[in-house]
């Protein structure tokens, strides 16, 4: 199993248009062979101390797949080919940490 981050940088004020149309993919990638959990987070409210925050405008996607083949051709996918248009204007970067569980 491998362990995704994505780290979605988006123009000021379009998170929740980008998060629209994330949500769309949702369902169509958690059915996809190897996925194992796929969803968007953005920063919890809290008090802890030793939180660090990404900002108002990023998403973390958090996955997780139970291999580098899964994830390639989660990429590969026609929701995922579909979806990248639609999000372009929005999106600034988009990162990846890939990890394994020790």
């Amino acid at each position: 199993m491998i362990h995704v981050i994505a780290t979605v940088t988006l123009k000021p004020g379009t998170r929740e248009k980008f998060l629209g149309e994330f949500r769309k993919l949702i369902e169509p990638v958690r059915a996809e062979k190897g996925c194992i959990a796929y969803g968007p987070a953005v920063d919890a409210t809290s008090d802890h101390p030793a939180q660090v925050k990404a900002g108002d405008d990023v998403v973390q996607v958090v996955e997780a797949w139970t291999d580098l083949a899964a994830l390639k051709a989660h990429g590969q996918s026609p929701h995922m080919q579909a979806y990248r248009p639609r999000v372009k204007d929005w999106v600034v970067s988009t990162k990846l940490l890939i990890l394994d569980p020790v």
